[in-house]
């Protein structure tokens, strides 16, 4: 009897599975073979149709008109150029990352966990644009746009914080560098492909010292995620 009573009681892989994505999503899933593959990562799903590349490009679109339709909304009488940058600072490839670990994505997400080049990489904000893709997919743009509000822009997207800091910390820093007479520059390191996109890394030298590292897939971004950890550890905030 207890056996029965085990058994019966015990959850399915799918049921635990769900149980989990609406823990951490905060919504309850439709169709989740869109989230599974959105969790797994090329390292361990070779194929565009498993792993979660392309639901990545499609979240990374949803997400890009949702946090502008935000803002336009919400600085009705701001011009192009600080939206751009707003939008910039809410939804670069760093941010996502922290974004994506706060929320618990982490435990769900399928990966090589024995790669050590993925320890330090960013895979869990990628990731969090693909569940952003699945969730498009699974329910519409309306709901989408709901939920990414209310799980990732309100909760972890401090827009007062983001809008105080300098709106182009690679300006700052150089300006930081001349008037001290240090001699400052952001050379290419790396340029590579991650999928179907050219993931580009930026180091920050300082007097021929490596000061940062950043990256990002276009060079604008990942200069700007560099500048970003450089302003930090100078303490030039």
């Amino acid at each position: 009897m207890q056996f029965l009573k085990r058994l019966f009681s015990s959850k399915s892989p799918d049921a635990s599975f769900e149980a989990q994505l609406k823990n951490v999503l905060g919504l309850k899933p439709g169709n989740l073979l869109i989230y599974r593959t959105a969790l797994s990562h090329r390292s361990v799903k070779d194929t565009p149709e498993e792993n979660n590349e392309r639901l990545e490009y499609l979240g990374d679109a949803v997400l890009s008109a949702v946090v502008a339709d935000y803002l336009f909304k919400r600085y009705p009488y701001k011009g192009e150029g600080f939206l751009t940058e707003m939008r910039s600072k809410m939804v670069n490839r760093q941010q996502l990352n922290d974004i994506a670990l706060k929320m618990g994505l982490r435990k769900l997400t399928f990966y090589n966990k024995f790669d050590s080049s993925l320890k330090g990489s960013q895979i869990f904000g990628n990731t969090l644009e693909a569940v952003v893709g699945a969730v498009y997919l699974d329910k519409g743009y309306a709901k989408t746009q709901h939920w990414v509000l209310k799980q990732i822009v309100i909760p972890h997207m401090f827009v007062d914080d983001l809008e105080a800091i300098d709106i182009n910390l690679k300006n700052k820093l150089i300006g930081w560098a001349s008037k001290n007479g240090r001699t400052l520059s952001f050379d290419l390191a790396d340029e590579k492909m991650e999928g179907s996109r050219r993931l580009f890394t930026i180091h920050i030298m300082l007097d021929g010292q490596l000061l940062s590292i950043g990256k990002g897939y276009n060079k604008k971004d990942a200069s700007q995620v560099a500048a970003q950890a450089a302003v930090e550890k100078l303490g030039l905030q």
